[in-house]
C-alpha cells in the first residue's frame, strides 16, 4: 500500500513530531508509515484523515498486489 502521509503532513505544516503528538503515536511510527514499512490500524488511518481534513482513500492507495 502506498501513502501520501508525508505530502499531507507538509501541506498542513506539521513536523513528524507534531503529527505524532496530534495522533498519539511516536515519531518513529510516523517515519515508518511514511516510508511504507508500517500500515496504520483503521482507527489511526481514520484519525489521520480527520486531522488532514480528507478521506482515508486520499491518503492511502491500495495497490492490486495488496488484495491478491
Amino acid at each position: 500500500m502506498q501513502n501520501k502521509v508525508a505530502e499531507f503532513r507538509k501541506k498542513h505544516g506539521y513536523s513528524q513530531d507534531r503529527l505524532a503528538e496530534k495522533l498519539g503515536v511516536s515519531r518513529q511510527t510516523i517515519i515508518s508509515i511514511e516510508k511504507g514499512k508500517y500500515n496504520p490500524s483503521l482507527p489511526l488511518a481514520l484519525i489521520m484523515a480527520e486531522v488532514f481534513e480528507t478521506k482515508v482513500e486520499n491518503i492511502f492507495i491500495l495497490e492490486e498486489e495488496d488484495y491478491k
